[in-house]
């Protein structure tokens, strides 16, 4: 373990307004370790610092650099001497875009030119530009993005980089209505129309994990019938965010305690999504609660 270190960093420049936030979060998705806006004179350090981290060994460190470092920016190009120097794959992304489409994106979010107020938007472009001559000489990959939609851009930066999408992260939970909703499910599913095991005195203190409990589900038709049609709308969904920049899904089965049918329903979705070799993680949060 001792010698393990970061081997792989991106360094995102570019204009302000042009996406490197977009581009950072979509690095940070890919698993790498991502930072924004570190004066170069630490990036060395950093390095050494993150062969600690695990996802920055193993996949690699995105950093922002922009001219919100004003004077720190001319350390940029030595420390990306340095960084070649040192590491096996040092790729500096450059983010450009129009002067109409940048002032356009700042008028849109009312937001303020970072180089300071006092100045109009395109004084503030024009000061960047010439802050950021040099860095863009250097550039490995040059965006323009004056006519790309996030995904778009998105999905250049990957094709760029020779970065497959990363699949979409789903959890399966399972919870009781009467211990409140999950208020961070993207959808949820009521299970309370099949038969409660908690009505069943040898079944009461059982789970849905148990076999025993899935068997007396299995009983009735419509739990078959339910998880089929459920399995079919999950995966539809799935695959309509895969070329999306959600790339976190959070599905919610209920029943009334929490204990035994949710947790059955959850546990089979699960495994079929598993099967498909979706990348799955299941939550019980009331298994443990009173029976109900």
């Amino acid at each position: 373990m001792a010698d393990r270190r970061v081997e792989r960093c991106v360094l995102i420049s570019g204009l302000s307004g042009a996406g490197k936030t977009t581009a950072l979060k979509t690095l940070e998705d890919q698993g790498f370790f991502a930072v924004d806006n570190v004066p170069p004179t630490m990036m060395s350090e950093l390095m050494t610092v993150l062969s600690r981290s695990g996802s920055a060994v193993d996949v690699g460190v995105a950093i922002v650099a922009d001219a919100r470092g004003d004077a720190l920016l001319d350390d940029l190009l030595s420390t990306l001497d340095e960084l070649e120097s040192v590491l096996p794959s040092v790729t500096l992304l450059f983010l450009d875009a129009s002067d109409e489409s940048l002032v356009m994106r700042f008028e849109t979010t009312r937001r303020r030119h970072p180089l300071g107020d006092g100045v109009t938007i395109i004084d503030g472009i024009t000061k960047e530009r010439r802050l950021l001559a040099s860095v863009i000489s250097r550039a490995d990959i040059l965006i323009d993005t004056s006519f790309l939609l996030p995904s778009e851009l998105r999905a250049m930066i990957l094709s760029e980089l020779g970065e497959a999408e990363s699949p979409i992260s789903v959890v399966v939970s399972s919870f009781g209505f009467k211990n409140g909703i999950p208020i961070d499910c993207d959808y949820l599913f009521d299970v309370r129309f099949l038969p409660n095991p908690n009505y069943v005195p040898e079944l009461q203190m059982l789970s849905g994990k148990d076999q025993a409990i899935r068997d007396y589900l299995d009983r009735d038709d419509r739990k078959k019938t339910f998880v089929g049609r459920l399995e079919s709308l999950v995966e539809f969904v799935l695959s309509g965010y895969e070329n999306t920049s959600k790339k976190h899904v959070h599905i919610a089965v209920g029943c009334t305690g929490g204990r035994h049918r949710s947790v059955a329903i959850a546990e089979e979705l699960a495994s079929l999504l598993s099967a498909s070799g979706r990348l799955v993680t299941v939550s019980h949060r009331d298994i443990d609660l009173e029976a109900g």
